[in-house]
């Protein structure tokens, strides 16, 4: 087994673009204004080479170079559409939005967050991983017991600022992607070895990581955009070179925002009701009667004492004329959720509404939060109001949500300092377009000597997806589920220069594999080509004791049918143009 060479530089190649501050001859009433403006972003451009010179000075070898910007001629959409052409669909890339839930609904999160191009990716398949390095222009290939071990390791020879004065509370550059839920496969080792692992059928990987330093983060409380460029220091001949050619760099992010010609997204109009339940013409991976048979075979090793509860999901197939990013779009407005994201990775793209955290570090601070019980939602308030209290009572659903939420605490008392470990809420309500659920957050203050990657080693994956006890579940799903779940309760989210870690669990995420197939078919109508696209939806419901298989049934279907409503939405709205 060859093993990974981990002295891995980031280099940035200095830009040919030079800064182009004359355009025309001005006018004398223009010059005293431009002279003027001039001034301003003279002072505004001292203070930050004055910052980066402080911060390199005081040892750090990765430092922010920011301007700030109006936001009001641009959504987070268009912006990424700037950065990233429409048929360009297989360019690492991606969109974060968020919408806060509360017990009666939504408010829009403050911070979107967009990026394209990274300078750096990390694949693994298996114990294979790739390193594509696009500065240094190298690609590198290993067999690794660990391939979640090589992005930390990377990382551990940047110093960035701890305190970076102008940068928002949100990801504002570091590493992107996807963990599926097969990375597991990488702690536990000896007992879910892949070589156990369900059928393979779409070769996706097991992570993707793309190192993103080009961030622009929309501020929608203060109006405005961050356009963010992060230099690595030690890669230039001296400071001067590094703050010039970073400038450059960041200028020329900036005029891509400022383009004159701006991508144009079709309008379209709103056909359906999106409190609707999503078309039935879904094909599973497996019938229902096999999901009922598993179900079964579930609850015989709760009677025999083997498990206490196993998760168990079928994976819901959807072709589709409509894009993926025009299905994002639609899934904005259907299923507006804490995690929404569109992410451009290799071998696929997720359009992810997801509700739930996998695992998040915030200045040291480890949360997790459960979500379990799950009830579908009133047509009326009145009805809504009765479903939430039928789910309160329901003991089933009570005794599931408090082992998962035992399950939270132990996951995070794994990487936290004794005695910090705390229950913040318990049992609140959280409503969605289609289901409400049964949510608690779990807290914990991560030790001295770890960091967030252990937090997300000990949280893969959560219970919620898995079962208890955990390992035991993990090896039934292996047995009785068709296919690999890919990235379906894994994980898909970012890893800051700082440290902080913000990880979606991934449910409510619909998969399109990207790789070629020879059944592709494509569509002509009104005088537009477009691809067929195949859409991967898997939900899964949590097995127990008096489980009625049916019932089981009915909640992986109510559980994506957001999702599927989401393309009704995008095929009515852009394919009817």
């Amino acid at each position: 087994m060859a093993t990974v060479s981990l002295a891995l530089s980031l280099r940035f190649a200095p830009s040919s673009r030079p800064l182009n501050l004359h355009r025309r001859r001005p006018d004398a009433v223009t010059c005293r204004a431009t002279t003027a403006t001039f001034h301003r972003l003279d002072a505004v451009v001292r203070e930050e080479e004055s910052k980066f010179r402080r911060a390199a000075a005081e040892g750090c070898n990765l430092v922010p170079i920011t301007r700030s910007i109006f936001s009001d001629h641009l959504t987070p959409v268009l912006a990424y559409r700037c950065l990233v052409k429409e048929d360009d669909r297989e360019a690492p890339s991606f969109l974060f939005e968020s919408v806060e839930q509360g017990s009666e609904g939504t408010n829009m999160g403050r911070y979107s967050v967009v990026a394209a191009q990274p300078a750096m990716e990390v694949l693994a398949k298996a114990n294979k991983v790739t390193v594509m390095d696009h500065e240094l222009k190298s690609r590198r290939e290993h067999l690794v017991p660990d391939p979640m071990k090589i992005p930390r390791t990377i990382m551990e020879q940047w110093n960035p600022p701890q305190v970076t004065d102008g940068l928002p509370d949100a990801f504002c550059g570091g590493w992107v992607g996807f963990f599926s839920y097969d990375t597991v496969r990488y702690v536990e080792t000896k007992k879910l070895p892949f070589s156990k692992a369900p059928h393979d059928d779409r070769n996706i990987p097991d992570m993707h990581l793309g190192l993103y330093t080009n961030v622009i983060v929309f501020d929608h409380v203060e109006k405005k955009m961050h356009v963010i460029h992060w230099v690595r220091t030690d890669c230039y001949q001296s400071l001067d070179e590094a703050y010039e050619d970073g400038t450059n760099r960041l200028e020329s992010l900036l005029s891509r925002l400022h383009c004159f010609n701006v991508p144009t997204l079709s309008s379209g109009s709103i056909k359906l009701n999106v409190g609707g339940f999503g078309s039935a013409t879904l094909k599973s991976n497996m019938s229902k009667e096999e999901y009922k048979n598993i179900v079964v075979q579930a609850k015989e090793h709760i009677l025999a004492g083997d498990i206490f509860q196993a998760v168990l999901s079928q994976r819901l197939e959807r072709r589709t004329f409509a894009d993926p990013f025009e299905i994002y779009r639609a899934l904005r407005i259907v299923n507006p959720s804490p995690y929404m994201a569109y992410l451009q990775a290799r071998g696929c793209i997720l359009v992810a509404s997801s509700p739930e955290i996998l695992t998040r570090v915030q200045k040291r601070t480890v949360v997790n939060r459960p979500l379990a019980g799950t009830i579908r939602r009133g047509k009326t308030k009145a009805e809504d109001k009765v479903l939430e209290q039928l789910l309160l009572s329901d003991e089933k659903q009570r005794a599931e949500h408090i082992m998962l939420v035992d399950l939270g605490r132990n996951d995070v008392g794994k990487v936290s300092k004794p005695g910090s470990v705390k229950v913040e809420k318990l049992m609140n309500i959280e409503r969605y377009s289609h289901v409400m659920h049964i949510s608690s957050t779990v807290t914990g203050e991560l030790r001295d000597d770890l960091t967030c990657w252990d937090a997300l080693r000990a949280a893969l994956p959560v219970g919620t997806v898995s079962g208890a006890p955990k390992v035991r579940a993990m090896e039934l799903i292996d047995e009785l589920e068709a296919d690999m779940r890919g990235p379906y309760s894994g994980g898909f989210g970012g890893i800051s220069f700082n440290g902080d870690m913000d990880i979606a669990l991934a449910l409510r995420t619909i998969v399109f594999p990207t790789a070629s197939r020879f059944d592709t078919m494509y569509s002509y109508a009104n005088g537009k080509s477009r691809q067929e696209w195949i859409a991967h939806l898997q939900a899964g419901a949590g097995i127990v004791a008096d489980s009625k298989p049916d019932d089981e049934h009915q909640e992986c279907l109510n559980k994506a049918a957001g999702a599927a409503r989401a393309i009704d939405l995008a095929e009515s709205t852009f394919l009817q143009e």
